[in-house]
């Protein structure tokens, strides 16, 4: 299903039906057990976890399993690790988990793999990751890579361009950046800046435009690495008066990227498989604590979304949202 550059990642197959969180295969039920498990998202109310969620919940009403969503308030370390104490004192038999950073959540996770709790990765990952019984994410560095891609096609391979990125320690956006550097080396022409770092702020992903346009009049493209970092560059680009000459290309299907594409703010979105990624998530936790075969590590797909695809039903069905469907 390529409209206009899906990423062709190997990943395992897809259960999610094809409309929100549609029913998944019965594969893994029958255990003779109702698994407890407990996804902890990286941020509560975002709308990536939000389909996140609604995968893992297809997937363990499919497996006779229980799932119970948390998460903290901020992209915060010693808030998620709160958060995952708590999780860990109400013995759930599985975790599944966003580590918002890959070495502060370690040592925690390793009590609770510990317990004989199963730990599955989902998104993010840990600098160890031995501990988890299974990983499963995108592939973002492939990502990353087409995104440069399109930033080629969109600009003509001419000017210069620049990463805005949120900050050190989060695995995805770290793989984003490999992945659109690699691919910016093999674009003849365009004069890649580096990246600069914005944290989660909007008015500093802003700031970053305003100077790198000022320092490199040239500026014909940004990459933003997140929703954050991508409405931040959005509104920078307004304020020079460069909306649609300043090419944007992020990774936000959330509906502030949806409507970035709609309005001319942005001429591209990566959209990842958050739906698949709690589908499968599930999945793998089942299969370890049942004693079936586990996938160590699961990839899943991403597709490159533009004002031309955007209500297709391919974009349409990974567009992220909090409100779970069938």
């Amino acid at each position: 299903m390529r409209a206009v550059g899906v990423l062709a990642l190997g990943v395992a197959a897809t259960l999610v039906a094809a409309t929100g969180c549609g029913s998944t295969s019965n594969a893994g039920a029958g255990s003779g057990k109702h698994y407890k498990i407990s996804l902890i998202v990286g941020l509560k109310g975002d709308d990536f976890y939000g389909s996140l969620a609604c995968g893992a919940k297809s997937a363990a009403r499919s497996l006779g399993a229980d799932v119970n969503v948390q998460g903290p308030s901020k992209w915060d370390a010693p808030e998620q690790i709160s958060v995952l104490n708590s999780v860990i004192a109400s013995r759930p038999d599985a975790i599944l988990i966003a580590p918002v950073d890959d070495t502060a959540l370690q040592a925690p996770l390793e009590q609770a793999a510990a317990q004989n709790i199963k730990i599955v990765l989902v998104d993010t990952t840990l600098k160890d990751p031995s501990i988890a019984a299974a990983q499963v994410t995108s592939d973002d560095q492939l990502a990353g890579k087409d995104a440069a891609t399109e930033v080629a096609k969109q600009t003509g391979g001419k000017g210069s361009v620049v990463t805005i990125n949120t900050q050190p320690g989060v695995s995805t956006v770290e793989a984003r950046v490999r992945g659109f550097e690699t691919g910016i080396k093999e674009a003849a022409g365009l004069n890649y800046l580096g990246q600069q770092y914005s944290g989660d702020d909007a008015a500093k992903a802003s700031g970053v435009v305003t100077s790198s346009l000022a320092a490199h009049p040239d500026l014909a493209a940004v990459f933003a690495t997140n929703t954050l970092t991508g409405q931040g560059a959005a509104t920078g680009i307004k304020d020079a008066h460069k909306t649609g000459q300043i090419k944007l290309v992020g990774f936000d299907a959330n509906p502030s990227g949806v409507q970035a594409l709609q309005d001319g703010s942005a001429q591209a979105q990566v959209v990842l498989k958050p739906l698949d990624i709690g589908t499968q998530g599930v999945q793998q936790a089942v299969n370890a604590l049942s004693g079936k075969p586990v996938e160590k590590l699961v990839h899943t797909g991403a597709l490159m979304a533009t004002k031309d695809n955007l209500n297709t039903p391919d974009v349409q069905k990974y567009l992220y949202h909090s409100n779970c469907t069938g």
